[in-house]
């Protein structure tokens, strides 16, 4: 399933907190630079990773798995390789009252763990990143030069 704009706009604007599982404390990493964007964005970032657990990254002190994070996560950013997702998601399904959204990084998909999560009534998003999203939707990528498809002026 394919989000348009809308949706993809919808969900980052009712997002509040988000564990961001496979995060890195090192700073040339993906994971570490959206994580860092998002928080500076204004959400709260739960960092996920055992390797690095107790550890503070984004005034957040990093936690082992998604049982170790606060209940009131409301979406789970995924860096992990494809077929890491299904126990992942089944972990967050389970751990979430509320969970509204599973996000999967550019180039993590897995069609069985979307199904779990979309008969849960959780929106999935694949094989997208939220920073980039986040950047093209609410008009900050222009500033880089990049077509977002959005019109900022009008004549």
């Amino acid at each position: 399933m394919t989000q348009t704009d809308d949706d993809l706009r919808t969900i980052l604007k009712r997002t509040r907190k988000i564990a961001v599982v496979g995060v890195s404390p090192n700073p040339v990493r993906p994971s570490h630079y959206v994580a860092r964007y998002l928080s500076l964005k204004g959400f709260t970032v739960i960092p996920v990773n055992p390797g690095h657990a107790g550890e503070t990254l984004f005034g957040q002190t990093v936690r082992a798995s998604l049982a170790d994070c606060p209940d009131d996560v409301d979406m789970v950013d995924i860096f992990r390789r494809s077929e890491h997702v299904p126990p992942i998601v089944d972990e967050a399904l389970e751990r979430f009252p509320d969970l509204k959204t599973v996000w999967m990084q550019i180039g993590v998909r897995n069609a069985d763990a979307a199904e779990t999560a979309r008969a849960r009534g959780v929106d999935v998003v694949e094989d997208r990143c939220p920073k980039i999203e986040y950047q093209r939707l609410f008009g900050e990528l222009r500033m880089g030069g990049f077509n977002t498809g959005i019109l900022s002026s009008k004549l």
